[in-house]
């Protein structure tokens, strides 16, 4: 049994895109234990194998000593780059404010990426301060804006005579009963004033304009406040851009990696060219329907106008506004990050639209389903990274654990995540008494918190992670279609959020039960949106868009379908694609754009379609030039397309996702349950040889594995809850690599009842005193009263001796608070900061053995110690300070946390 340590090892070298090492034989190939990679600038940038972390600059009071101090304690730990955003500042400290884009700030900036790239780390930064996009440069015209909407009435004579706005009215239309409709607008004089009499019968005249919806920048810094953007005004958003092209006209530094666009915040339903826009887009004026979009209407003439308008500011997202600021930093040689998610818009149309998408999920509100759509998105449109915010309020301040983190990243890369960014740090100057400078929602990922003396062994396993899941392709089988008409279809309300936390959008809607289907039982599967699919084409290797290549289009059961889409998936499937519906075809076409003759169209399309029956799979089907189409029950018609689904998932707690190159199929799983797994588990892949790299340790090795019948393999796993591995099958190459074992008991566990040594050795407010002790229990009981307000490590040593012929165990720590560095006999056996807290012994000495355990506590019995005592750490402008419940924050009632080492100690020989 070879040694297991938590060092990086070789498998991992830097970049993302790999390369195979064969070995130098004639005969059967070899393949090295490691993966070697080569770094492309653009589609690659440094180190983002790495977690990121963002790292807000509170009132951009910053110094160049104190950043590059930050940034070398960042790359100690191993991180691979940072990602600025200034927010609002610190009381005290004023005179050290600079205006954010100001020259003073664009110097900080240029120390900040020359000392980054020094490093080795990458910086990327939002356009602009806080969140969303917005400053003092955005007028109330180019503000995110809300419509007014005034219904006028004639009086009794037929007259109506109003003093209007000239300068901000939009449209002034009078409708009839009968819907009859007169446009006004331009009987309205330059001094506003309006005189008009009515024709015979009951009128109404709609006057609509709009005005600054009232929600500014949140959490701006200095020189960031001011309205957030429109960006249903295309317009507004390159006005927006003129600033930074001016602060970046002569910056003298390296240029950020990426820009970036937090989650979509804007309180947004109108703006100054929407009537022409949607005019342009949909082929009719909404001024004709404002009755249909603002007041009582017939149900489904509402819904069909309101699809139009939903539809309209989704398409002039993802065509005009995203795109002008994607094209504006990549005219400065950056690329962008995009977080798409609660835009009323197409979020895969949305997240593609950047280089990188982004998702997030939050405490424990986590839906992999959900965040799948940014995953999706880069998946189908070809984009390499996707990146995830992070640890956001995952816990209360400080008291967030490093297994905590592990578990949540974990759901992130099975969700397509592989560019972690913890959310995060907080820049704070040296001399800034601790807890120093804080962001009110984050997991306090900085070098103040005690739990960062481990944070190298936890970035290392998200390092070895995603230098898989940044390699090779996506490997997914179905393209799941998003029928987003139907939900746009709805006569209520006007703008509809989507959003990562309430997800009525998806789970009351046919894609999410089917979605849900899917992932549970274990078939590969990626959204793809109308948008997505016109670019997708099928060749004899299957079905193609920009980003990979699947086997089936899955459409979930539903009413409305553009038929621009309903051709494009008729045409596929002529080519060659199988194209499966559920249950039934759509029925119609939405909206009300020429309404007539879609619909006519999608009846002449339905009618080409010549069904049979299949009694085998109770389907009907379609065959179509070289392919086919399948309607009825999801899994009989997969079934019938030939789709193999992953049993893995059979196994409860088991979830897994698949990375593919020309020689390897790559599976990264987790136990996400609440049992230990330990069983033979079926992988759809050919395989000629198989490794097992263990992500969390480091160890690689080559596993044995069966041969199935039908093309398929088995490999033996042991996965405890919360565990995870990298399965890597090589289709064609015999891996070089020594054999994989799996820890075998062969005896009963040793307790090792011996007195321990007890060192507090870094931390703070004060050391306690050493004690020893033979009874394992929190250092808070017994190590005094210093250590109950302790934050740091304390070392504990003991010696023991073994005997008997076995020289192998598994050293079982138990109960530890709550990360550990073990070493024994002076040698490093590895860093645990997950249950179950164990590491490997070999070849244990005869005689006595010297047992070193560093443990590492949370900060939560310090913060707890602060506000016992009424100390004035909480000096934040701006939401100072709140807890997880967005209530104030106050620690001085919370229990004291246990802390150290809690035992029992055990050995477990092995044979």
């Amino acid at each position: 049994m070879k040694l297991i340590q938590l060092n990086l090892l070789v498998f991992i070298i830097a970049g993302v895109i790999p390369t195979q090492a064969d070995a130098p034989q004639k005969s059967a190939p070899t393949e090295q234990s490691y993966i070697s990679f080569t770094r492309d600038a653009w589609s690659s940038p440094p180190n983002t194998m790495r977690p990121w972390t963002y790292w807000w600059w509170p009132g951009s009071a910053v110094d160049e000593k104190n950043i590059t101090r930050q940034l070398q304690l960042f790359k100690q730990a191993g991180l691979g780059g940072v990602h600025i955003i200034p927010i609002y500042g610190v009381k005290g400290y004023e005179d050290m404010f600079i205006k954010y884009l100001s020259p003073k700030w664009m110097n900080m900036l240029a120390h900040t990426t020359s000392e980054a790239d020094r490093l080795g780390l990458g910086v990327d930064m939002t356009t602009g301060t806080g969140w969303c996009f917005g400053g003092p440069n955005v007028s109330d015209n180019d503000a995110n804006a809300s419509v007014v909407v005034r219904i006028l009435k004639p009086d009794d004579t037929g007259r109506l005579e109003r003093k209007l706005d000239a300068d901000s009215l939009q449209a002034l239309v009078a409708f009839s009963e009968a819907n009859a409709s007169i446009d006004l607008t331009d009987a309205v004089r330059k001094d506003g004033q309006l005189q008009w009499s009515a024709p015979a019968g009951q009128w109404r005249v709609f006057a609509v304009s709009q005005k600054p919806s009232g929600r500014d920048v949140k959490r701006s810094a200095p020189g960031g406040s001011g309205h957030m953007l429109n960006l249903f005004y295309p317009d507004a958003v390159r006005r927006y851009l003129e600033r930074f092209s001016s602060a970046f006209s002569d910056f003298p530094g390296i240029m950020p990696r990426a820009m970036y666009h937090d989650s979509y915040e804007y309180r947004s339903d109108w703006s100054p060219t929407l009537f022409a826009k949607f005019e342009q887009r949909r082929g009719y004026k909404l001024q004709e329907q404002l009755p249909a979009l603002f007041d009582q209407a017939d149900p489904d003439l509402a819904a069909r106008v309101k699809y139009d308008y939903r539809r309209t500011i989704s398409d002039i997202m993802a065509e005009e506004s995203l795109p002008a600021w994607v094209d504006w930093s990549h005219s400065y040689g950056m690329i962008t990050r995009n977080e798409a998610h609660g835009s009323p818009g197409n979020l895969l149309d949305l997240y593609a639209a950047a280089d990188i998408p982004e998702t997030e999920m939050f405490h424990t509100d986590r839906n992999i389903l959900i965040s799948k759509f940014a995953s999706s998105a880069a998946h189908v449109s070809g984009k390499q990274l996707v990146s995830s915010e992070t640890g956001t309020w995952l816990d209360e301040h400080f008291n967030v654990t490093l297994a905590e983190l592990k578990y949540l990243v974990d759901d992130l890369f099975l969700s397509g995540v592989n560019h972690v960014i913890y959310h995060g740090t907080c820049y704070s100057p040296e001399e800034a008494p601790w807890p120093g400078w804080l962001f009110y929602a984050s997991t306090e990922m900085n070098p103040r918190n005690a739990i960062w003396h481990d944070v190298p062994a936890l970035n290392n396993y998200i390092a070895r992670s995603q230098s898989v899941l940044q390699s090779g392709k996506p490997d997914n089988d179905v393209l799941l279609y998003w029928p987003i008409h139907d939900y746009w279809h709805d006569a209520d309300g006007l703008v509809q959020h989507l959003s990562v936390h309430a997800r009525d959008w998806f789970k009351n809607e046919s894609i999410g039960a089917l979605a849900r289907m899917l992932w549970e039982d274990g078939f590969a599967f990626d959204y793809v949106s109308d948008r997505q699919l016109e670019e997708t084409k099928v060749d004899t290797s299957g079905i193609l868009t920009p980003g990979g290549t699947y086997s089936v289009i899955l459409v979930p059961e539903c009413t409305y379908m553009p038929v621009s889409t309903l051709s494009k998936l008729l045409d596929l499937s002529q080519n060659g694609a199988t194209v499966i519906f559920e249950n039934s075809l759509p029925l119609d076409a939405p909206g009300l754009a020429e309404l007539k003759t879609k619909r006519r169209t999608l009846t002449n399309l339905l009618s080409d379609i010549e069904l049979d029956h299949n009694d085998a799979y109770n389907v009907d089907f379609a065959s179509r030039g070289t392919g086919r189409i399948i309607i009825g029950e999801t899994k009989p018609a997969l079934d019938l397309a030939g789709i193999q689904r992953e049993t893995i998932t059979d196994h409860p707690g088991l979830f897994y996702i698949r990375r593919s190159d020309e020689n390897s199929r790559f599976y990264f799983i987790a136990n996400r349950g609440d049992n230990t797994v330990s069983d033979w588990i079926n992988l759809s892949t050919s395989a000629h040889s198989v490794q097992f790299m263990n992500p969390l340790t480091g160890d690689s090795g080559s596993a044995e594995f069966k041969t199935n019948g039908d093309k398929t393999i088995s490999v033996f796993l042991r996965l405890f809850p919360g565990e995870s591995i990298v399965v890597r099958a090589l289709h064609t190459r015999k891996i070089n690599d020594k054999p994989w074992k799996w820890p075998k008991p062969n005896d009963t566990p040793i307790e090792l009842d011996t007195e321990w040594k007890v060192d507090f050795v870094q931390g703070a407010p004060t050391l306690p005193e050493s004690f020893t002790t033979k009874r394992l229990e929190s250092w808070t009981e017994l190590g005094g009263k210093e250590a109950k307000r302790f934050a740091g490590t304390a070392r504990y040593t003991t010696e023991f001796d073994v005997t008997g012929d076995n020289d192998s165990f598994v050293l079982d720590l138990g109960d530890v608070r709550h990360s550990a560095r073990v070493r024994l006999n002076n040698r490093t056996l590895g860093t645990v900061f997950t249950p179950p807290y164990r590491v490997i012994i070999d070849q244990l000495e005869s005689g006595k053995n010297k047992l070193e355990i560093e443990v590492t506590n949370l900060s939560a019995n310090r913060i707890r110690d602060l506000d016992r005592r009424g100390t004035n750490w909480k000096i934040f402008y701006n939401i100072n300070f709140v807890d997880i419940d967005y209530n104030s924050f106050d620690a001085s009632d919370w229990p004291i946390e246990k802390s150290g080492l809690l035992g029992p100690i055990r050995l477990i020989p092995l044979e």
